[in-house]
């Protein structure tokens, strides 16, 4: 049952969400008081994260492949996007969590959240959130003008995205469309502005996003059946799989296109051989993921979903080879 009484003061390792990750540093090293807050930001659930970060640093990568440079300010931006990312996603979610308060204390999975389970006020939250938001855009401006309006533009659907699930049964393409964004501000911070490369590999990444969420949904789908919010784990139900593998197949397409749109025009074909060799690991890794895809395997569905961080750092260290070959 919810605890509405509970205060700041009082999470501590019982007070632990219960999807975090086990023994995670938030519940058992991090200061009492903050605890409620770090929760809230997902800190105990990096996964997120890595899954709003990697298309970051597959488009920096690839952009530094495309035109060959790579200076000081591409470390900046890697470690920018690094921080922003925690912020960002932190922000995001402490949004969600206002927006969806009455919803998950609903849900047995997510009863234990910060505000549903009275550890933070709804008062609280916002002024966390506003303080993620300030502190990511001081990074955000640091970086070139165009990329900084892509920033900007970002937070659009990053406030749509927890309302999706209410009047869409396709909240996940919401979600891509926001988690992806950064394969847009980083192409566009290093090369100074858009370009066709960063496209195609943001709708792979939205492709990819509906891959790996609707695994993710199906742990909830029977308590959103009963409260009414959509997913696409509800909408595809038994033919689940053979969705995720039309996503898999149209992500891994636009990868490839991604990678041929931004080496191929140098006519390098090592370079070029090695990038797409990233995007075929990552590929193999979601086949791996399919085999052992069983929608009512509660545990095996998160496992599944948390093991994308793996997926996504594949490509990452044949991006960088092929920069330097």
């Amino acid at each position: 049952m919810s605890n509405q009484n509970a205060t700041p003061e009082d999470a501590s390792p019982r007070g632990q969400v219960s999807d975090a990750v086990k023994g995670n540093w938030v519940d058992h090293t991090a200061p009492a008081w903050t605890r409620p807050y770090l929760r809230l930001s997902r800190a105990d659930r990096p996964i997120g994260t890595w899954l709003l970060l990697l298309p970051c640093w597959w488009s920096l990568l690839l952009a530094m492949v495309s035109d060959g440079h790579a200076g000081w300010m591409d470390l900046w931006i890697f470690l920018g996007c690094g921080i922003g990312a925690v912020l960002m996603r932190g922000a995001g979610c402490t949004w969600n969590d206002i927006t969806d308060r009455n919803f998950d204390g609903k849900v047995e999975r997510t009863r234990s959240r910060p505000i549903p389970s009275g550890q933070v006020s709804v008062a609280g939250a916002a002024a966390w959130m506003v303080l993620q938001c300030l502190i990511s855009f001081a990074i955000l401006i640091s970086f070139p003008r165009a990329a900084v309006i892509m920033g900007v533009i970002s937070l659009l659907p990053v406030a749509v995205y927890p309302f999706a699930k209410r009047f869409t049964w396709w909240p996940q393409v919401f979600l891509g469309i926001a988690f992806n964004w950064g394969a847009l501000l980083a192409w566009t911070a290093h090369t100074g502005s858009l370009g066709l490369p960063a496209v195609l590999m943001y709708l792979a990444g939205i492709a990819w996003t509906l891959f790996y969420d609707t695994i993710y949904a199906h742990q909830d789908k029977e308590d959103d059946a009963l409260i009414g919010v959509k997913s696409t784990a509800r909408l595809f139900m038994e033919k689940t799989r053979a969705w995720l593998i039309r996503f898999m197949l149209i992500a891994f397409a636009l990868l490839c296109l991604s990678v041929l749109a931004a080496v191929a025009p140098s006519g390098d074909s090592v370079r070029l051989v090695v990038a797409l060799l990233g995007i075929l690991a990552w590929l193999c890794h979601l086949l791996w993921q399919l085999r052992r895809f069983d929608s009512e395997d509660m545990d095996g569905l998160l496992m599944l979903f948390r093991a994308n961080r793996d997926a996504g750092l594949l490509p990452l260290p044949f991006f960088a080879v092929a920069l330097f070959v």
